[in-house]
């Protein structure tokens, strides 16, 4: 099956509207719309790091991942150059992935503590991950109009799962702001949140189908982590809130 290839944002934004979420997940996996973006995916996966030389790399955006009909969203920067851009799937195959994925498997979001390729038996069932941007950018750093050609696919990633959704979990001031943007594009909520960004902050968005609660947390980053900014404990606790909410009737 050929797919439509998004080349623009304009594109982007026409390709996300009306479809179902496998059908999201294969046209973001085709997108071509960031040319900064789609070089360095690219040049990353044929260099390589040389610990991953014998490794094909992904080197396309990667698409959001875990239940269908998550109670809970967990809302990152975008694809590391040599994690998930390696792997193909988001928090895989990174240090920034081992630190999330053993505070969720201690908390009971997750069946393991590790998640380092497709196909290691990883499962979420409570829990969807994604990233507001979907390609790896150079330093880690999206462009503004890079955010914002990308933003498409977040909204309707909302949409598709919000009837099943209790709480959203912002990695970093980037994931907080882009959910509150997402939920302004969307109509849902059109003031700024009062409660400003900060691990632990905590505040109550509306939504069609009921009110979710956004979580923030500092995004488990070696920076963060390896300086104590960000500890297991911290995590776990906000994940262990979010399991709380989540299971909520």
């Amino acid at each position: 099956m050929t797919r439509p290839v998004a080349r623009s944002a304009a594109q982007v934004r026409r390709l996300a509207g009306g479809v179902d979420l496998d059908e999201l997940d294969a046209r973001i996996c085709e997108c071509r719309a960031c040319p900064r973006l789609v070089r360095w995916r690219e040049d990353v996966a044929r260099t390589k790091r040389a610990a991953y030389a014998d490794e094909t790399y992904w080197g396309r955006p990667v698409p959001g991942w875990g239940a269908a009909a998550p109670r809970i969203l967990v809302v990152g920067l975008a694809p590391a150059a040599h994690g998930a851009n390696r792997t193909g799937r988001v928090f895989t195959g990174d240090r920034s992935g081992d630190w999330l994925f053993a505070s969720m498997h201690r908390v009971g979001l997750a069946n393991q503590p590790t998640s380092t390729h497709l196909g290691d038996g990883l499962e979420l069932p409570e829990t969807r991950i994604v990233a507001a941007v979907r390609c790896a950018p150079p330093a880690n750093k999206p462009t503004v109009a890079e955010r914002d050609t990308c933003a498409p696919w977040l909204e309707r990633e909302l949409v598709l799962v919000q009837d099943s959704l209790r709480v959203v979990v912002a990695l970093g001031r980037f994931g907080w702001d882009a959910t509150l943007r997402t939920w302004a594009h969307l109509g849902w909520s059109n003031v700024r949140s009062t409660a400003g960004f900060g691990h632990g902050a905590e505040t109550t968005l509306p939504t069609p189908s009921g009110e979710v609660t956004l979580l923030g947390s500092f995004h488990p980053s070696q920076q963060n982590t390896f300086t104590g900014r960000l500890t297991e404990q911290m995590t776990d606790d906000v994940l262990a809130r979010a399991a709380a909410l989540g299971r909520m009737p």
